[in-house]
């Protein structure tokens, strides 16, 4: 179920994609397989999202930079690469911060430096010969399980209340409310 986005990262600008055969069970799960495919390929530069849509914890890039000894840096919002040493910017309270990094590091990226970006038609077709590697996971080492699941109450019932009766919708903010 993930290939199409694999695709379309393929039809942006990715050279070539490597996917593990596994489902996600923990970050830490995750960024294991991650550091694996990394510490093979020898990457200088490694992108990631800031958190993900899985478990929103946004903790996977720092456990990859602690699995393979690299700086990790996060929310990265501007990247300049110049030769073995990158300039970034990233969002702190109160303003931004300007740091200096030699390579290798890794990124955890937010908007606007990873903006959605529509692949054009070119991009679309070459992407489909461009290599899909598929890999086994490293191992099953996982360190959490799910214990329980609960879903939200259910939201109580909706009273509308006419635009032209502003004198009950007042009432009703003041006593229900």
């Amino acid at each position: 179920e993930t290939e199409q986005t694999i695709r379309k990262a393929l039809a942006i600008g990715a050279d070539e994609a490597i996917r593990v055969n596994a489902e996600p069970v923990d970050s830490y799960f995750v960024a294991n397989q991650i550091a694996k495919v990394a510490k093979e390929g020898a990457y200088d530069l490694i992108l990631m999202g800031r958190e993900s849509i899985d478990f929103i914890g946004g903790i996977v890039h720092g456990m990859v930079g602690e699995m393979l000894g690299m700086p990790s840096l996060s929310p990265v919002m501007q990247l300049d690469v110049d030769g073995n040493t990158a300039k970034v910017a990233r969002e702190i309270e109160g303003g931004k911060e300007y740091l200096e990094v030699e390579l290798p590091f890794i990124a955890g990226c937010q908007e606007p430096i990873a903006e959605w970006k529509i692949p054009n038609m070119r991009g679309i077709m070459s992407a489909r010969s461009k290599p899909l590697n598929v890999i086994e996971p490293d191992n099953n080492d996982v360190k959490t399980s799910l214990g329980l699941y609960d879903l939200p109450p259910a939201k109580g019932a909706v009273n509308l209340i006419d635009a032209d009766n502003v004198g009950e919708l007042v009432d009703l903010l003041k006593n229900d409310a």
